[in-house]
């Protein structure tokens, strides 16, 4: 709210003379106060306070309602902004973030120099932070919670942990009450205690949180996104703006990634452009391929495409300080050879064609087709994106259905229903029909052909099918199917599935 109203960078220049700014929402039958600022602390209001006594007290105070939504984009934008240092960044709560900077620190010249680093530019833009660096979650989460935060050494773990209040364990609300009534209300009141009473007392809750903030149980930390195979960034001396500066910087980031890529015999089939703006907004450009890639020129073209496509969306603002290349899915890569003249094969434009196109317009935009098992028509085939993900990996095989039957060349996706006239009774061709208010007068047909339901999926529901090849006298050929038979208590259905050449 600040920041809307005062600017990103609104710490800096100093608070304007402004009421205190709060957060009410619904709780317990009653309208509570949900957040609050600094000078709303400063005067004595709290969380869970009633609005009406809040105002009873300041009447000058500015109330907003509560907007949970928009309180977790606003975290996953500050987690956006926390891969920087790090890809292992996980959400806390609706307030907090743990990032796993393991071997990451000395790349920004030790942990205290990165703790400030990203305190001091959060400050910058307008959050007021506290963080802990420790060898433990649980005691980096209950430092920069209820202690002084910092970078706490391991043989300085436990000490600073004693001087903490129960409730940093992270256990129930109840469980501190009861903590409490007892006089056990720092976590050094529990350590010297026996192990084996507080377990039948309290739960083994307790115990395990203790554990893991002491860092004798291990605690994994879920990443909000995948680990990338492969990444490269750049940092910059001066923000730029300009797509082409944006490619052009692209292009050479992309060499370092490809030759990573060469000497692991891979190469990349989805690839991120991650652009961290001036402002902290960050942006995230993904691009497929057909085939493993690791030809920087060919990288940067499938960016080019993407970047006309995202063109609106893509603000630049102040200009972007850090530019990031990920390999998001890799495959192994074989090497090929141009021909003597020192031209690629026929599949290498299509290839560029298909990555350029998709990367342009979306990856469902060109579709391949493959078989599957079924000698329903329909079923017989299905599309998936040319970029060829997983969804068409499994059919690079010949299909385990045949038929040495013709097939029309256009199968309709849904078969449309037809109205045929002086059919042959049981099993002939109609001598006429209409179709989409269009009659038709049959010069030749062919047929029957007929396929079973598959009753391992359709059950009882699925009738026969007799299919008839039908050429009517205008030369056009139709490809119709009768379902069911001829009955004294059912008349059948014809319904168009195709047209021939």
């Amino acid at each position: 709210m600040a920041r809307r109203r005062w600017g990103g960078s609104w710490r800096l220049a100093g608070r304007p003379d402004h009421p205190p700014l709060l957060c009410s929402g619904r709780r317990d039958n009653g309208v509570r106060l949900t957040a609050l600022d600094e000078l709303a602390v400063e005067l004595g209001l709290r969380e869970g306070q009633g609005l009406a006594e809040a105002r009873a007290i300041h009447p000058a105070i500015d109330v907003a309602e509560e907007d949970p939504a928009a309180d977790r984009a606003l975290l996953e934008a500050i987690a956006d902004w926390c891969d920087r240092y790090t890809p292992l960044v996980a959400l806390d709560g609706s307030d907090g973030l743990f990032l796993d900077i393991t071997g990451c620190a000395h790349l920004f010249g030790g942990e205290q120099v990165l703790l400030d680093d990203i305190l001091l530019r959060l400050f910058q833009m307008g959050f007021k932070v506290q963080g802990a660096i420790s060898g433990s979650p649980g005691l980096s989460w209950a430092a920069s919670r209820f202690g002084a935060g910092g970078v706490i050494a391991d043989s300085a773990a436990q000490e600073v942990l004693e001087a903490l209040s129960v409730a940093c364990l992270r256990i129930e609300a109840d469980t501190i009450a009861a903590l409490n009534k007892l006089g056990l209300k720092r976590v050094g009141d529990l350590i010297s205690m026996p192990r084996a009473p507080l377990a039948r007392r309290f739960g083994s809750q307790v115990l395990l949180r203790l554990d893991q903030a002491l860092g004798h149980e291990e605690e994994p930390i879920s990443p909000r996104r995948p680990v990338a195979f492969l990444s490269v960034e750049r940092k910059l001396a001066e923000a730029i703006q300009a797509e082409e500066d944006i490619l052009e910087l692209a292009s050479r980031i992309a060499q370092s990634l490809c030759s990573s890529l060469e000497a692991r015999g891979a190469g990349g089939r989805v690839f991120e452009l991650v652009l961290f703006r001036v402002d902290g907004r960050v942006f995230r450009i993904v691009a497929g391929a057909s085939r493993p890639l690791r030809n920087p020129q060919r990288i940067a073209r499938l960016f080019a495409e993407r970047l006309k496509s995202v063109h609106d969306e893509l603000d630049a603002g102040f200009g972007f300080e850090l530019l990031r290349l990920n390999v998001l899915q890799h495959d192994s890569y074989e090497a090929s050879q141009d021909n003597l003249l020192g031209k690629a094969s026929g599949e290498a434009p299509l290839a560029d064609l298909i990555d350029r196109v998709s990367a342009r317009l979306g990856d469902d935009v060109l579709q391949a087709f493959q078989f599957r098992e079924s000698h329903i028509p329909e079923r017989a085939v299905f599309a998936y994106p040319a970029l060829g993900h997983d969804a068409g990996n499994e059919g690079r095989q010949n299909p385990a259905v045949t038929t040495g039957r013709e097939r029309p060349l256009r199968l309709l996706s849904r078969p449309e229903p037809v109205e045929a006239f002086a059919a042959i009774v049981p099993d002939g061709p109609p001598s006429r029909f209409r179709w989409r208010r269009v009659l038709h007068d049959v010069a030749r047909a062919e047929g029957p052909e007929r396929i079973s339901p598959e009753w391992w999926l359709d059950q009882e529901a699925g009738q026969e099918r007799d299919y008839f090849k039908l050429e009517v006298a205008s030369g056009h050929r139709f490809w119709v199917y009768r379902q069911g038979h001829y009955s004294s208590d059912y008349r059948p259905t014809w319904h168009m599935h195709g047209i021939f050449a």
